[in-house]
């Protein structure tokens, strides 16, 4: 090979690495996942949730990378969690439902997908379910609209009851819509509704409301389906137990965790469902110009184990209706 050949190919070479050298590094999208809640109790949706990232293609670690924040029931932690997961640069939020006032002021104009907000219009965070407006969108569970079904389920189990109460975060999840609500539905059932707020976060604060639910002898509770109630789920199952008070809870997390019975939209195919809204943002698409999904899904599980352990017998026309037996 002649010298000047030599040089010539060497020079090919340098430009081929120089080249590869210089081309960027494909970045791997982050999603800033944040709840109210705790590991232990969204631990369930975040599989379904993974699950549907799956379907789409996405390998979590390799194509896309999660960042995971939980507030334990702290509704004060959800901004500062917010902003850590901001100086990760995370492409895209994934709040669960209640959590989603406070992201939205700290995140800016980075696109934010809620999961199970019980009214995202009524409280102000999308302009309407057609069209969110903004950089927020996600999917309703219609806890809100749902109450009072819960009233009358709670109705058929104790056909004799009178005064029931509701047991309810004040800085919660639309508190005031579904009471509103409630108290219309009792009206219409004859019945008489006893508010009993909760009145923290911890679990003597759960404590104390079932002792002020105790002096008021109710015949059965219906639990507000907030996030910070749901960290104390089991604590408040027992409750129920103990005082022997029929109840009724929002979705099966409550059931699987010892409530009696449970009735709304299925969280496991809602949260699948949000990984849809993720890989459109993803892709390109503004949050703005996809619709609020309300869901379709929606199940009714009962806890046998429960209603023995209070000696309760569940009407037979109700058992026939559940999507979930847990015996």
């Amino acid at each position: 090979m002649t010298r000047p050949a030599a040089v010539a190919i060497g020079v090919l070479i340098l430009g081929v690495v120089t080249v590869a050298h210089a081309q960027p590094t494909t970045r791997i999208p982050r999603i800033g996942y944040l709840s109210q809640g705790s590991v232990e109790s969204d631990e369930p949706l975040l599989a379904s949730f993974r699950q549907g990232l799956r379907e789409l293609g996405y390998v979590e670690g390799r194509t896309i990378i999660m960042e995971r924040r939980f507030a334990n029931g702290r509704a004060e932690r959800i901004s500062p969690l917010a902003t850590e997961l901001l100086r990760l640069k995370v492409d895209v939020f994934v709040v669960n439902g209640t959590a989603v006032l406070d992201v939205k002021k700290v995140a800016g104009t980075l696109p934010i997908v809620f999961t199970a907000h019980p009214n995202p219009v009524g409280v102000g965070i999308v302009a309407s379910l057609a069209r969110p407006g903004g950089n927020v969108t996600g999917l309703s569970d219609l806890h809100s609209g749902l109450v009072s079904k819960r009233l009358e389920l709670l109705r058929e189990i104790v056909p004799t009851a009178s005064r029931v109460a509701f047991v309810f975060n004040p800085a919660g999840s639309d508190p005031r819509g579904q009471l509103a609500d409630l108290r219309a539905a009792a009206v219409a059932l004859g019945l008489t509704l006893l508010p009993v707020e909760v009145k923290g976060a911890e679990a003597a604060d759960v404590d104390r409301a079932f002792a002020a639910v105790r002096k008021e002898r109710p015949a059965g509770v219906v639990v507000h389906g907030d996030q910070m109630l749901v960290v104390h789920r089991r604590g408040i199952a027992d409750h129920a137990v103990k005082l022997r008070l029929p109840a009724v809870y929002t979705n099966s997390r409550w059931t699987d965790a010892g409530g009696l019975i449970s009735y709304g939209a299925s969280f496991p195919d809602i949260y699948r469902r949000a990984a849809t809204y993720v890989d459109k943002i993803l892709k390109g698409a503004r949050p703005a110009d996809l619709p609020v999904e309300q869901p379709s899904k929606f199940e009714l599980v009962i806890n046998l184990k429960t209603a023995k352990a209070m000696d309760l017998t569940v009407p037979q026309s109700l058992l026939v209706r559940a999507d979930r037996v847990i015996e």
